[in-house]
């Protein structure tokens, strides 16, 4: 009997020079790896705090072997190497080999250290209610997570897209009425890849102890920093 759901996690290993590229010159290589560290560990706390069988896709070189992560118990999570020449492909190859034992299955990235679990569950029961598709958009014209039903996976849904861009989920949308799926959207929510989104962060954890409770590696670096000290949480 296959599991109802399977939710991968995308994501790459905590190099300096490598991750949160975007926010270096604000931080230091060295910084920017740790926030990206932090982020993975709060987020795969509060995934695997769930029922929903977890996996982390690894974007690697062809050498680095395939990381072990554990939960907190200290149970290590099922990790697998992503496998595409794009995003899309390693997407669409990931999505499909989950496929194989999972009725619904979706992908969610670690650049948005709040998501709430509530959030994950959603996309998945709207996928069991009848949408195909389900996005949750995210504020620069991307989406943090995609959730389909694995019978309705086509390769074209995540083809010919300009990755990184403004154009990801329009043309994702039109990915959806060209293939006739059934789609809904998720609340839009923020990545964190910029000083900007940075700043945001910093003031959203500084005002919100409920918030910054439910990410506390992230908030606690920030706060060794001194992100969190300042009046209104600049930075």
């Amino acid at each position: 009997m296959p599991n109802s759901r399977r939710l991968l996690l995308f994501t790459k290993p905590a190099q300096a020079g490598k991750v949160k590229t975007r926010l270096i010159g604000d931080l230091s290589p060295m910084q920017a790896a740790e926030l990206h560290a932090a982020f993975l560990d709060d987020v795969v706390e509060r995934l695997s705090a769930d029922d929903i069988p977890l996996t982390i896709a690894w974007a690697l070189e062809p050498a680095d072997e395939v990381p072990v992560w554990r939960v907190p118990s200290g149970v290590p999570l099922e990790g697998v190497r992503q496998v595409g020449a794009d995003l899309g492909a390693r997407l669409y190859y990931a999505l499909s080999e989950a496929g194989r034992t999972a009725d619904v299955v979706a992908a969610i990235g670690s650049d948005h250290p709040t998501v709430p679990l509530a959030r994950v569950r959603e996309a998945f029961a709207r996928v069991e209610a009848g949408a195909e598709v389900v996005i949750g958009p995210a504020e620069d014209g991307g989406y943090y997570l995609i959730a389909v039903r694995a019978a309705a996976l086509r390769a074209r849904l995540f083809e010919g897209i300009a990755w990184s861009t403004s154009e990801v989920l329009p043309t994702t949308l039109e990915r959806c009425r060209e293939l006739g799926l059934k789609v809904e959207l998720l609340e839009t929510a923020s990545d964190v890849d910029t000083p900007e989104d940075l700043a945001r962060l910093c003031r959203e954890l500084a005002e919100s102890p409920e918030l910054a409770a439910s990410c506390p590696r992230t908030r606690d670096l920030l706060a060794s920093w001194g992100r969190l000290g300042i009046p209104g949480g600049g930075v």
